[in-house]
């Protein structure tokens, strides 16, 4: 099982596509580590530079709606995943990406709106980190080792196996 927690990107938008997570020109790529120095590099945002400290060290991203829309190609979680960026959580995400996400033993992890917006009332305390307790399913984010909130989430069994096996592949090497 892959290591999820840690600090956290917020990214103030919905309707984050895949060609923003890794511009198409980079899909002819021979190994997910061709993919590492692209991620985000053609998403703009007022202030966000692809190139920053905090996607550097970021582990995990925190958005608004519809992560992920746009083209179904599995690049954009390889672009996450060769990042170190196992755990995304959104207000929702495009079906496909989602899945992409747990076949890679990755988290995508959905939560209300309003869930979403208290964490992000937070991010004017500088870095904010996160854990994550597979076993009781539940999120914390601190800053400076100091809880700012606690949240449960909820996962299908089926995606949690995934996340236990470290996806796909091997939850059918045991299954099958």
């Amino acid at each position: 099982m892959k290591k999820f927690g840690g600090p956290a990107l917020f990214l103030d938008r919905s309707d984050i596509n895949t060609d923003e997570v890794i511009p198409a020109k980079y899909l002819n790529e021979i190994t997910k580590e061709d993919l590492k120095a692209h991620l985000f590099e053609d998403m703009n945002p007022d202030g966000f530079n692809y190139k920053s400290e905090n996607l550097q060290r970021a582990t995990v991203i925190v958005t608004r709606s519809n992560f992920g829309c746009g083209s179904s190609r599995e690049h954009a979680v390889w672009a996450l995943e060769v990042n170190d960026i196992t755990l995304v959580i959104a207000e929702s995400f495009a079906r496909i990406f989602r899945q992409n996400m747990f076949n890679c033993g990755m988290m995508a992890v959905e939560l209300p709106g309003d869930k979403i917006e208290e964490i992000f009332s937070y991010t004017d305390k500088g870095d904010i980190d996160s854990t994550v307790n597979t076993g009781e399913k539940h999120l914390t984010f601190t800053h400076q080792e100091r809880e700012l909130i606690k949240i449960d989430y909820t996962l299908s069994k089926f995606d949690e196996a995934l996340v236990k096996a470290g996806g796909w592949v091997e939850y059918a090497d045991t299954h099958y």
